[in-house]
């Protein structure tokens, strides 16, 4: 069995995902869209989405080109050392892996703030044309970013025919997702924040007045932070878990002198996209529907129909059955994060209830509970991916030396085998939060704001469900790239003629020393993030009390008088740009310090304190701001003394704190993680080399 059919295999599924794209692209593009105003504000929020995206990009540009030099310069090896051919396709394949992940970005930005407003309108006959328009608009960007990953690693491998390289296209998505992520996170809550504390706790206006100086800049956060930014971090997440098992694939290949292996993960790879492409095209929803069950049933329908197709492939091409179990037990592993999320983070549930209760007590209350909802919600997820591991790893050891951690690989493929579908209702959530907003705009009445609300509050649940989903993924992932540093590192070691590394003890004191370094990078890492929102928000705060306090007839609302919009939209795009390189750079720099100080010994340390640390906290942040943004819309929706009322504005306290823990640093740490892995395995023969102790 030869594995061209395979690289034939994915290349024609990644077209037929580019296709239907643009045939759903289209779809909505030809969506009514009739009222002057929501075409205005909606050219608003487009314009802005895009300077933004523009000045980043410009940015990361130059990173990049100098990231790649480097890369040049001294990977595989150095270049006064080795074959100068290798060196230029690693840089190629880096440069290449940016590109990518900066389309899918570009992409999916582009439809959501088309998708928005026609969304906005199309709640005026009903929630099943508005979720339609929305999901549609998502699914062209879950489309998009599956496609463009499925067919950038098998482009690479395919032209390369070298894993290394394979691990340099990764490693280029993975800081493109790491600073846009980050970026996108630090603009959207900055906006978000700044909105709400002088809008509602301040003014007591409505979520998206369009008297807030900040309501526009805040819709645009929703595009650059929660479309952009996610689909470059799912685009990373699956292109590491492709890269992770291909590096261990051809390695087992190799000693057996076939090709079943690399084979296997194609397959199941491109079978998980056309899974999510039928599940797409089969998504409805009711006349009077519920939009979470029709975003939750599309996705356990794309589970099924990935099992199945799976399963057929498996007898058909008579791969190990073993391996099919680790890639279904990752699949059931990332649906079960998922209900754990939703557990935690839906409003029909007894947390997110009981958190708004508390709410009536004060914010000291809200934040209280809702951290120790959100402390407890990590257990679940946790427990899930340790499980996958470990039913992996002990289905596959018996196949033979090197299996176990393949099996792992494999189960990190099988998660995020749907990601198309994620991603679909990932990017769902921001265009009917910004339809939402639009039809607050336009004064197209209560009726209408009822059908966005419930699209919204939907979004939100899902969103919080994707994220864990995305988090978990990571987890799953980096043990796999953990299995990839041990195997680049044991064929250099091979080459020089030194020991391998068989497993880290953690007696050993460099190993040690690499786990408490590792241990606290996510935890810098979120709080200069963190901290970045804070700077930001604060300045954006004071542009919006001096337009209040000097234009004219802004906070009675009269006729004709407009805020400045432009000022907040460039404070967001200015701060979010200053902020988005040092935390990236920090965590970047510690794993090459640590490598070059303790050596493979100390990275593999640094790596494992690094996955359990920053799977916590991101687990943790991500459900914290779920819980405190749905307390809120429960206490919206009438309950707990409804709008205006005590609850309402400690729940909206504790939905700000909330904010950057569920979109800035949460699921940025996700990226991060795989980052210093990616880095670990790329810089793995010059640790093994050059290292003080």
């Amino acid at each position: 069995m030869s594995v061209t059919i395979f690289y034939i295999m994915s290349i024609i599924v990644s077209i037929l995902a580019f296709l239907f794209a643009a045939w759903l692209y289209g779809w909505v593009r030809k969506q009514p869209s009739t009222n002057k105003r929501i075409i205005e504000v909606g050219e608003l929020i487009r314009n802005g989405a895009a300077t933004f995206l523009n000045k980043e990009y410009r940015v990361l540009a130059r990173f990049a080109g100098a990231a790649a030099i480097l890369i040049f310069i001294f990977l595989p090896s150095p270049v006064w050392t080795g074959n100068i051919s290798k060196n230029i396709t690693m840089a190629i394949a880096y440069i290449a892996g940016t590109v990518f992940s900066a389309v899918a970005g570009k992409i999916g930005m582009s439809i959501a703030t088309i998708a928005n407003t026609k969304a906005a309108e199309a709640a005026m006959k009903g929630i099943k044309p508005s979720f339609m328009t929305g999901f549609r608009g998502g699914a062209v960007m879950g489309m998009a970013v599956v496609g463009s990953s499925l067919l950038g690693v098998t482009a690479i491998l395919l032209a390369t025919n070298n894993t290394t390289a394979l691990l340099g296209f990764s490693f280029g998505a993975s800081s493109l997702a790491l600073f846009a992520k980050a970026g996108g996170g630090i603009f959207t809550k900055t906006a978000d924040i700044s909105a709400d504390l002088v809008g509602k706790v301040e003014l007591g206006i409505p979520e998206d007045d369009p008297r807030n100086p900040a309501v526009i800049a805040d819709n645009v956060g929703d595009n650059v932070g929660d479309v952009a930014g996610m689909g470059a971090d799912l685009f990373d997440s699956h292109v590491a878990s492709m890269s992770a098992a291909l590096v261990i694939a051809v390695a087992l290949d190799r000693v057996s002198r076939g090709t079943v292996n690399a084979s296997m993960v194609l397959c199941y790879a491109a079978l998980g996209l056309l899974s999510s492409i039928i599940g797409v095209s089969m998504a409805r929803i009711g006349k009077n529907g519920d939009p979470t069950k029709a975003l939750n049933n599309s996705t356990y329908v794309t589970t099924g129909i990935y099992a199945v197709l799976t399963l057929l492939a498996t007898i058909a091409f008579k791969f190990e059955w073993r391996i099919w179990g680790a890639c279904i037990a990752g699949l059931l592993t990332g649906v079960i994060i998922g209900i754990a999320s939703d557990y935690f983070t839906n409003d029909l549930r007894k947390p997110v209830q009981y958190v708004a209760r508390a709410s009536k007590s004060g914010p000291a209350f809200t934040i209280l509970s809702g951290i120790s909802y959100a402390l407890l919600s990590v257990l679940p997820s946790m427990i899930g991916i340790a499980f996958a591991s470990l039913i992996a790893y002990k289905l596959c050891d018996p196949i033979g030396d090197g299996y176990a951690m393949f099996g792992i690989s494999m189960s990190a493929v099988g998660m995020l085998s749907i990601v198309g579908m994620v991603i679909s209702n990932d990017a769902y959530g921001p265009i009917v939060d910004n339809a939402r907003g639009l039809a607050e705009m336009g004064n197209l009445g209560e009726d209408v704001l009822k059908v966005t609300d419930e699209l919204d509050s939907a979004g939100n649940t899902v969103k919080a469900i994707t994220k864990g989903f995305a988090i978990a993924a990571a987890g799953l992932t980096v043990i796999a790239l953990l299995g990839a540093f041990i195997s680049e590192v044991n064929t250099a070691a091979l080459e020089l003629g030194v020991e391998g590394l068989k497993g880290f003890d953690i007696m050993n004191p460099l190993v040690f020393f690499g786990m408490l370094v590792g241990a606290a990078i996510p935890l810098v890492f979120s709080s200069m993030l963190m901290l970045g929102v804070d700077r930001n928000a604060q300045r954006m705060v004071q542009e919006i009390h001096r337009q209040f306090d000097e234009i004219t007839g802004l906070k009675e609302g009269k006729e004709g008088v407009k805020p400045e919009y432009d000022k907040c939209i460039e404070i967001a795009t200015s701060g979010a740009i200053k902020e988005l390189i040092p935390a990236g750079l920090m965590a970047i720099g510690f794993t090459l310090i640590v490598g070059f100080v303790g050596g493979v010994q100390a990275i593999g340390g640094f790596l494992a304190g690094n996955i359990v640390s920053g799977l916590l906290f991101a687990l943790f942040m991500s459900n914290a701001g779920g819980l405190w943004d749905n307390s809120k819309k429960y206490v919206e929706a009438g309950n707990e003394g409804g709008k205006g009322s005590d609850a309402h504005k400690a729940a909206v306290v504790g939905d700000t704190v909330g904010d950057p823990f569920k979109d800035t640093a949460g699921p940025s740490i996700n990226t991060q993680i795989t980052v210093v892995s990616l880095i670990s395995s790329l810089f793995s023969v010059l640790f093994l080399t050059f290292s003080i102790f």
